[in-house]
């Protein structure tokens, strides 16, 4: 029984490391910007609910683009309480762009707040001569100034319809430097980037912290609304573009950066049980599998190697070093990447554990109705099984 159950965890690791479209290489970056000699109008749309910590940096940090074309950009103040709207509209006041801070309107059934808060950007966007490029990103987000002219340079050399690149995560606590990094390899795995790139898979993914994305291929798909009710409304984004012919492109960011803190295992266990269930489309079986298949490929090849003197087999103890050992390799450059030791990566196994209890957690959440929580908002058990059906 430990044999087959080495064997198991060894053949998934050389599968993962081998044949899994090299996901863990995390090498999917933005090249230098392109020299186009025309640069295409961008309105970009930044959905903000209370978010006065982190929006003046915002806002500044989009008026400073250095992007040739025309640049306009809205704030949807979607309900704060906290003068996140106020913040914005005096950034606003001294921006040599034009920014317009609007409004938000009630959430209505059906609808996340987020895209909620995007479609009304875009109605307002519209009522003025449509740019080609959409951009999306978050109030969270600080940009360098040149992002927006490697994003439109790569979507007009490569011809994509949507471009997108998961921001740099904070990450200095403790509990950030275990499980944000960790966070990213899922994600990677998950969503193997090279995959999602090629126009022959059928993988598809994005990052809602920042897309860039052709207003003809939003269009196609039916606008913001043909996704109204998704949670995980980035890669519900992607997929319907490339399912609609589109072209896409997801990679990791270097400078574009992730404002929110977290002040510890708290704050990012409420983060993933908030839809972590959701990504299993609230399906037992996938839980079941789920959890099986977390246990056999990342907490049983630790457990063998220090389970020896109690077991004392040899091969199930040699199997699981071996994949111990591809586990902690695959990890190192996502290590690398949030500037983490090269030891850090054999704790992948105790991050995979916690991240299978969030999960566990957010099934259980679903099951005794809880709502699901962000922002302030609360989504009923019934609307959030509606939105990913």
């Amino acid at each position: 029984m430990l044999v087959a159950l080495g064997a198991a965890g060894l053949l998934a690791w050389l599968y993962l490391v081998f044949f899994h479209h090299r996901f863990w290489r995390a090498d999917q970056r933005l090249g230098p910007a392109a020299a186009l000699d025309s640069w295409p109008a961008v309105t970009a749309i930044v959905p903000a609910r209370d978010e006065a910590a982190t929006i003046a940096h915002c806002v500044a940090a989009l008026a400073a683009q250095d992007y040739p074309g025309l640049l306009r950009i809205i704030i949807v103040d979607d309900g704060s309480t906290d003068g996140t709207g106020e913040m914005a509209r005096r950034v606003a006041a001294s921006a040599i762009r034009r920014i317009d801070v609007i409004d938000g309107e009630m959430l209505p059934e059906g609808w996340s707040g987020k895209l909620w808060a995007l479609d009304r950007g875009l109605r307002h966007a519209a009522m003025e001569a449509p740019a080609p490029y959409l951009w999306f990103t978050d109030a969270d987000i600080a940009h360098p100034p040149g992002i927006l002219r490697q994003l439109v340079g790569h979507a007009e050399t490569d011809r994509l319809d949507l471009v997108s690149q998961m921001v740099k995560l904070h990450c200095e606590t403790l509990w950030e430097r275990l499980l944000v990094p960790a966070f990213v390899f899922f994600f990677q795995m998950l969503y193997p980037f090279p995959a999602v790139n090629d126009p022959r898979s059928r993988v598809a993914g994005a990052a809602g912290g920042c897309v860039l994305l052709r207003s003809a291929a939003l269009e196609r798909i039916g606008g913001i609304a043909a996704i109204r009710g998704k949670l995980i409304d980035d890669c519900a984004l992607g997929t319907a573009v490339k399912r609609s012919g589109g072209r896409i492109w997801l990679g990791l960011a270097d400078e574009s950066l992730s404002l929110r803190e977290s002040a510890g295992l708290a704050d990012l266990w409420r983060m993933v049980t908030r839809t972590a269930f959701t990504q299993l489309r609230y399906s037992v079986l996938l839980l079941i599998g789920t959890m099986a298949g977390l246990t056999v490929t990342f907490l049983l090849p630790p457990l063998l190697l220090v389970s020896w003197p109690l077991h004392q087999q040899t091969l199930p103890a040699l199997m699981g070093t071996l994949a111990w050992g591809l586990m902690a390799f695959a990890y190192i450059p996502t290590e690398r990447d949030y500037r983490q030791p090269v030891a850090a990566s054999l704790a992948l196994p105790l991050a995979a554990a916690l991240y299978a209890a969030m999960t566990v957690h957010s099934a259980l959440n679903h099951w005794l109705g809880a709502t699901s929580r962000w922002k302030d908002r609360e989504y009923q058990k019934s609307h959030t099984s509606q939105m990913q059906g």
